[in-house]
């Protein structure tokens, strides 16, 4: 098997870079041109060749988790960085082909993502023990894109200027009653009810994420107008003056974009909005990464704009902005991803040896994924009526500005 995999590997190292291979038997082979960057790994046993040249997506990452695939020299972030940027695709073989066909026609099997079955998706990361979260995350527990707006913030001052720069977005007033659908630990819907004195609530189908937020908003004695439900956002009654929705588009899954933004337009009043913020990919993607769908985010889809705005439009929306951000999140992992290694050893308190690694590989593959790959970031404002934005972006600014004046000091 070693001269299969020793093909492929030489098909994929077309563009730069070098990586030193030392097979189970021995052999020591370098497949690329030579130059910087360079990554050496070792694989341990013969089952682990074959099972690298039979499904490199997922294998790879497995290996390692394993501990059958072993960095020897530079890090995992090389070795998962030389290999995006001499183009991950390209390391495929006749097994990795078929086994990515199969993918394909079993994802589009089963890509309805009924209510039934989303909480237990939602459970399967979100559900993992806050403290694990607070170990990387900033101090307000934002898992999403933050937004780095002159290139040298801190995380927490970039978090606190993703939440800032969305609100100015939303049109907000005093007394206005807010959805914030897919509300995390609580920080963004605290953040509009103490900024803007709103009406929010919340819904996620955490219980983990359910009990944070509401203790939060009890702490800070704003439960009377911030709370947060365990509740799938297809059965929240009522309407609302504005809805708002961060990292929550990911997990709805493409046979219910329908669904998703008609519910959202019915939520709202007439003079609503609503403020979508996803990670998107550049173009349409047949498969999405095994490694996330097996051991992050089942159902997970990463929905290009192409795929969403049919969906906006067939709900009867107005598009009044669309913004894209690029590598916001690509700063964002770097930092998550600091932090996770220096709190190693708390890590390995909470969890064993084979999580961290498989985390490790979760943050490094999202993170190259927006440096190198396809991914990036959109923020599209909804409403129901031309009239209910402004004729240009300036109002953002100046609103941006107004907030940064109600905030308390970090």
């Amino acid at each position: 098997m070693e001269k299969y995999l020793s093909a492929m590997l030489e098909r994929g190292m077309k563009k730069s870079g070098a990586l030193q291979v030392t097979f189970p038997s021995g052999d020591v082979k370098v497949f690329g041109d030579g130059s910087d960057p360079v990554a050496k790994i070792r694989l341990t046993d013969t089952a682990a060749v074959r099972a690298a040249w039979f499904d490199p997506n997922l294998q790879f990452a497995e290996l390692y988790m394993d501990g059958r695939l072993i960095v020897e020299e530079g890090s995992l972030y090389d070795f998962m960085a030389l290999a995006k940027a001499n183009g991950a695709k390209n390391f495929a073989s006749a097994g990795a082909v078929a086994r990515e066909v199969g993918r394909m026609i079993h994802r589009k099997l089963r890509r309805h993502v009924l209510p039934e079955t989303a909480k237990g998706n939602v459970a399967h990361h979100y559900d993992l023990d806050e403290s694990l979260f607070r170990l990387f995350l900033d101090t307000d527990l934002q898992y999403s894109c933050a937004y780095y707006e002159n290139g040298d913030e801190t995380l927490e001052e970039a978090q606190r200027k993703k939440k800032r720069h969305i609100a100015a977005k939303m049109l907000l007033k005093p007394g206005q009653r807010i959805l914030d659908i897919g509300c995390g630990w609580g920080g963004m819907g605290i953040y509009l009810a103490q900024a803007t004195g709103a009406d929010v609530t919340g819904v996620t189908l955490s219980e983990e994420q359910h009990r944070v937020a509401n203790q939060r908003a009890a702490d800070l004695g704003i439960a009377h107008r911030c709370r947060f439900l365990l509740q799938d956002y297809r059965k929240v009654e009522g309407q609302f003056d504005r809805v708002v929705s961060v990292g929550m588009f990911e997990h709805v899954g493409p046979h219910h974009f329908d669904e998703y933004f008609q519910t959202i337009h019915k939520l709202l009043t007439d003079d609503g909005a609503a403020l979508i913020h996803s990670i998107g990919r550049a173009k349409q993607n047949l498969s999405d990464p095994p490694f996330i769908e097996k051991y992050i985010f089942p159902n997970g889809h990463i929905p290009p704009l192409s795929e969403t705005l049919p969906a906006v439009e067939k709900a009867k929306f107005m598009v009044k902005d669309i913004e894209i951000l690029t590598k916001h999140y690509a700063y964002t992992l770097n930092e998550w991803r600091k932090r996770f290694h220096e709190n190693r050893e708390e890590v390995l308190k909470l969890y064993d040896e084979r999580f961290f690694r498989m985390w490790d590989v979760y943050l490094i593959a999202s993170e190259i994924s927006f440096l190198y790959g396809k991914l990036t970031n959109f923020q599209i404002q909804l409403t129901k009526r031309h009239g209910e934005a402004p004729r240009n972006r300036n109002y953002i600014q100046e609103e941006e500005a107004r907030l940064a004046k109600l905030e308390p000091p970090l």
